[in-house]
């Protein structure tokens, strides 16, 4: 069966007082991040702010930005995208929301650290756990997760592919703490997910 990838575009209009004082708001060498329904207004953004970089942003995304990049400005919904930028990053990130303008702040990137620390105690304390396994393109590692779970002698592990992972099914299996093998950014939602890049 033959897959179809079509973009949804969205129709809001920029705030031109906004745009004209972007500029003066933002820090100088800044990046432009966009989720895809957002191109055209990064496109418009990028006449005016002229940004080191511009790039499309996805879930299962870590884009690199050039040395030079001081700042970042995401334009998206919600702080999922903006708050990983940060931490990943370690940039000042703005995000832009239906012509609002906001900071993520050290507090945000804060519960996020702390609800990944406690995804990791939980895991190192959890006897059994389950390994999740995408069969999307560019989130599949089943080879990485059969070589983790060949490592992981300590504890009793299980491996579970799926194409679409719902987290609320993982009550079904009795395991307190998950492994991620997928997108990266999976652990942003549940605090029994741990991603195998923090495990040492």
């Amino acid at each position: 069966m033959k897959t179809l990838f079509i973009p949804a575009k969205s129709k809001l209009k920029l705030d031109k007082s906004l745009t004209n004082n972007l500029s003066k708001k933002l820090p100088q060498n800044i990046a432009i991040a966009y989720s895809i329904q957002y191109k055209s207004q990064a496109e418009e953004l990028n006449k005016i702010l002229k940004p080191v970089a511009s790039t499309q942003v996805l879930g299962c995304s870590q884009p690199k930005f050039p040395k030079n990049t001081k700042a970042i400005l995401l334009i998206s919904d919600g702080k999922f995208h903006a708050t990983s930028l940060a931490m990943e990053t370690k940039l000042p990130t703005y995000i832009l929301e239906n012509n609002k303008l906001s900071k993520i702040s050290s507090k945000d990137i804060e519960v996020l650290r702390k609800k990944q620390k406690a995804a990791y105690v939980k895991f190192l304390n959890s006897k059994e756990v389950g390994i999740i396994i995408s069969t999307k393109p560019g989130q599949q590692r089943l080879k990485r997760a059969m070589e983790f779970k060949k490592k992981l002698k300590s504890k009793h592990s299980y491996l579970f592919i799926c194409n679409n992972i719902n987290t609320s099914e993982f009550e079904n299996f009795g395991l307190d703490s998950w492994v991620n093998t997928a997108c990266p950014r999976l652990d942003m939602n549940d605090a029994r997910v741990v991603n195998i890049d923090n495990i040492k």
